[in-house]
């Protein structure tokens, strides 16, 4: 199946939930957008890089990956979302070293916040851009920022569904919650696990 490049067009940040941000992906040859819902350390990690003129105090773990793949003359060739599974992207790194190609796991966001910092191409394939991406105008005419108001509402209606989930987490016992959170964490779905162990942190208080 053939690969299909997507461009960052930026990060949205939720309107009605605190915290919460969605990453977007445009194809480069398409009108099709791929909103990816995550963290707010990553999407400070992938903003900071995207804005050339900031430049952070310390390095962040994103940036000690960088200097790890420069040291060891480590080559980023592409960052490919090859599956998605209950709306969890996952992905994968490229590397080559020594004219010796080798395929890292990653999480999504992980892998476009070092992507970003080494100019490396993203691409992902059809089907995901089949099912979870949206479909925008067709018209080369209308300019692309009168788009964004039904790209904003269907990634609203992402966030909602956060949202509505972490009501229900509310009436969850604390072994359910624990439970729940292994099973996130054997999943890779970090960002559930996240919303798990911040539910479990509030019992707690």
């Amino acid at each position: 199946m053939s690969l299909i490049k997507l461009n960052i067009r930026g990060i949205s940040y939720s309107q009605s939930r605190s915290g919460a941000y969605a990453l977007v992906l445009k194809e480069a040859e398409g009108n099709r957008t791929l909103p990816i819902v995550i963290g707010s350390f990553e999407a400070q990690s992938i903003a900071i890089a995207l804005e050339n003129e900031i430049t952070p105090p310390r390095p962040l773990t994103h940036d000690l990956f960088i200097s790890f793949f420069k040291l060891y003359n480590i080559k980023l060739k592409q960052v490919i979302i090859h599956k998605l599974i209950d709306g969890i992207f996952y992905s994968s790194l490229i590397c080559e070293r020594n004219k010796v190609e080798e395929i890292i796991d990653s999480r999504t966001s992980d892998a476009i916040a070092i992507a970003v910092r080494m100019d490396t191409p993203i691409f992902t394939y059809e089907n995901i851009l089949e099912k979870a991406g949206i479909e925008m105008k067709n018209d080369e005419l209308i300019p692309d920022e009168q788009n964004r108001p039904e790209e904003d509402e269907i990634i609203e209606e992402l966030f909602e569904e956060i949202e509505n989930a972490d009501t229900s987490l509310e009436k969850l016992s604390l072994n359910n919650l624990k439970k729940q959170l292994k099973e996130a964490i054997e999943n890779e779905d970090y960002e559930l696990a996240a919303r798990l162990r911040d539910e479990i942190e509030k019992r707690k208080k």
